[in-house]
């Protein structure tokens, strides 16, 4: 559960769609279907100023569907003032994405999958590849993780959660049309190294794990239970999901916890911290678990001295 929990909000959907176009039809709809609702909060909005200067913080999930869209005014309003959009990582990159799994997905030429897992484990990965209708000759190359990840990413479209529609690629969408800078805070290559960087038996245990929650039903109802959250803005089901997360006591969740707090919010926050004294205005668009907690960004930030408001 703690790792879709992580896929959902904070990691790499859209690298498993590098073919992804951020011309997508939320974006070409939300004008009209703004003046037809009333907009709900998702998600969870930030706003931290110095010196005259504000940069935005929006929390995001790497999936979507239409219905997600138009995202609230105040979301609006703060990346329309931004000069600049700031997102994890520009999966519209396809050529970075396809060295990046190339370079950390994929094992060398003559190694397979099979050759890193124990037996009790190949079998359990050929009967969840059936369900998916999805040959062990076309995975047979890629790590452990990457095929968890994958079977993550399929589970959710078929939940009517495609990565399409995620919020990176709206806002993408969004600023190719009103002419704003993209910055990353990341790489590709970065993003999949620290999955490359777990050991054979995590990779093992990541995938095991994985699997087992897929096919008992219990990783998509967590994770749609967790989108819900999203969708309305539920501070408390977001916090919750994090506390969760950081319970547990595997080397999967042991390298969640180091992943996303000890390594990659700090890095995240620093980044902001030179947006705020160099940008007038800017809107910076990452997973909502990088945002929740004292060692999520905006805590970080607030520790170190700027004024941080938490607008929903």
């Amino acid at each position: 559960m703690r790792r879709t929990i992580a896929f959902v909000f904070t990691l790499l959907f859209g690298f498993f769609n590098p073919g992804a176009q951020a011309d997508t039809p939320a974006a070409n709809t939300a004008a009209a279907a703004a003046q037809k609702q009333t907009i709900p909060q998702r998600g969870t909005l930030y706003r931290v100023t110095y010196r005259g200067n504000t940069s935005y913080l929006f929390g995001t999930v790497h999936v979507g569907k239409t219905a997600f869209y138009p995202l609230e005014p105040q979301v609006t309003r703060a990346f329309s003032a931004a000069k600049k959009l700031v997102i994890e990582v520009d999966i519209r990159n396809s050529t970075a994405m396809r060295e990046a799994i190339m370079r950390h997905g994929i094992y060398p030429a003559g190694q397979t999958i099979n050759q890193h897992l124990s037996a009790d484990a190949s079998a359990q990965l050929r009967q969840a590849l059936r369900r998916y209708d999805t040959s062990f000759e076309s995975i047979s190359r890629m790590k452990p993780w990457m095929v968890a990840n994958l079977l993550l990413v399929q589970e959710m479209a078929r939940q009517g959660f495609p990565t399409e529609q995620g919020i990176e690629l709206h806002f993408l969408s969004l600023a190719e049309k009103q002419k704003k800078i993209v910055q990353e805070l990341e790489t590709a290559d970065y993003q999949l190294s620290l999955f490359d960087s777990m050991s054979d038996a995590e990779q093992e245990e990541y995938l095991v794990e994985n699997l087992t929650e897929l096919a008992n039903g219990t990783a998509m109802k967590k994770a749609l239970d967790l989108i819900k959250a999203w969708q309305i803005a539920d501070a408390r089901a977001l916090d919750a999901a994090l506390q969760e997360m950081q319970k547990g006591e595997n080397a999967s969740d042991r390298f969640l916890q180091k992943v996303l707090l000890d390594q990659r919010n700090p890095a995240m926050a620093k980044q902001v911290e030179t947006l705020l004294k160099t940008d007038k205005h800017s809107f910076v668009a990452v997973g909502a678990l990088h945002l929740l907690g004292a060692q999520g960004v905006p805590g970080l930030l607030r520790q170190a001295g700027y004024k941080v408001d938490k607008l929903y």
